[in-house]
């Protein structure tokens, strides 16, 4: 009956080892190319992979948790019934298969929204744990002093290893799920499952300075590990104590969540750098997978997108030679008339890296439509 939960997991665990070797991939390809902001701009392309797993592997520790915590009521507490704990587990793959399918689109947008809900859904289940812990001791106690006293020794056993990755809370409180984060005397952020250094928060704050993760999901991600009491502050800020870890700085004071609208760019067109009609012609040249030419777009103000391509008339604006999708073609083709051979997929991303700036195009990939 609960082999299904076991396969849930399983599926997970696939999908986070995926998005990171796809984000260990895109490395690669920044590490080879020239253009230092191009390699820049690749390496923000791992950004929601990135989060995906962070997150995910957040809701994959808690599955596990839950998948003991049955274990030990299906091995030691059968009158709490079979049937009611199926229906648990159903309920909960059911509250967590939602955060799971935005973390698994990997779209900025999408993957952050999961992300800044993240501290909401894990206090959820957190009650949820205790509550299930806790009628499955009241079941004992109702079946009978002499059985429940004999298997309350073993399930308490049980359930105190499984609280090993668990915070120790005061007894009225329920337990929280996940690893969390509490800051020592000397600086170090020290969870009941990890340790994460001053480097550690260092490394979180470069990555979100050089926007390869957003700062929504490094506070959300915080004040998870933080247990309830961090959940609990305020959504729209970081709590003081990881202000003070992170150095009360103007990039870690502007940390707030934000969506399209609050970026300024919920009307802002999408500008596929590498022209969209000539598919084909790159994917010849390596651009397929995660290097889509769908995954080369940048948000550009209107009045922008339609200078770059020649009005608003694209029609007409294609006559002109330096339109961008006739300038970057005649480029390419050019360049590989004069090596005599086919551009590889990095010349490519530097010829196209060196005419953004002078198109003043920002470079900051975002995924676009695909055909």
């Amino acid at each position: 009956m609960f082999t299904r939960y076991l396969d849930h997991g399983s599926h997970q665990l696939m999908s986070l080892r995926g998005s990171l070797g796809r984000a260990t991939a895109l490395t690669v390809v920044a590490s080879e190319v020239d253009d230092s902001d191009m390699e820049l701009a690749l390496l923000r392309m791992t950004g929601p992979r990135l989060q995906s797993v962070l997150f995910g592997s957040l809701l994959l520790a808690t599955w596990v948790d839950f998948l003991h915590l049955a274990e030990a009521v299906l091995r030691d507490c059968p009158m709490y019934g079979f049937e009611r704990l199926f229906v648990d587990l159903h309920r909960l793959r059911e509250m967590m298969e939602p955060t799971l399918k935005e973390l698994t689109s990997l779209e900025p947008e999408r993957v952050e929204a999961a992300a800044t809900s993240m501290p909401e859904l894990m206090g959820k289940l957190t009650h949820e744990f205790d509550a299930i812990h806790r009628d499955a001791r009241e079941a004992m106690k109702v079946a009978g002093q002499v059985m429940a006293a004999a298997q309350a020794m073993e399930m308490l056993a049980l359930i105190s290893t499984l609280k090993m990755s668990l915070p120790r809370l005061p007894p009225a409180a329920p337990a929280t799920l996940g690893a969390r984060l509490v800051m020592s005397s000397g600086g170090v952020m020290a969870g009941s499952r990890i340790v994460v250094s001053a480097e550690w928060v260092e490394m979180m704050r470069r990555l979100v300075q050089a926007g390869v993760l957003s700062v929504p999901a490094v506070s959300a991600a915080v004040r998870i590990h933080g247990g309830q009491v961090l959940m609990a502050q305020a959504h729209q800020d970081l709590p003081k104590g990881v202000r003070d870890a992170l150095g009360d700085s103007p990039e870690v004071r502007g940390m707030r969540v934000t969506g399209k609208a609050g970026a300024g760019m919920s009307e802002a067109p999408k500008h596929h750098v590498l022209p969209k009609e000539h598919r084909e012609w790159f994917e010849q040249r390596g651009f397929k997978g995660d290097m889509d030419i769908d995954q080369f777009c940048v948000r550009l103000e209107q009045a922008h997108h339609e200078a770059i391509h020649g009005g608003g008339n694209w029609k007409l604006g294609r006559m002109w030679p330096d339109e961008w999708n006739r300038m970057i073609m005649r480029l390419l083709g050019k360049a590989e008339r004069e090596t005599g051979r086919t551009l590889t997929r990095n010349e490519i991303l530097n010829i196209v890296a060196e005419n953004m700036k002078l198109y003043d195009i920002p470079m900051k990939f975002t995924k676009g439509r695909s055909r």
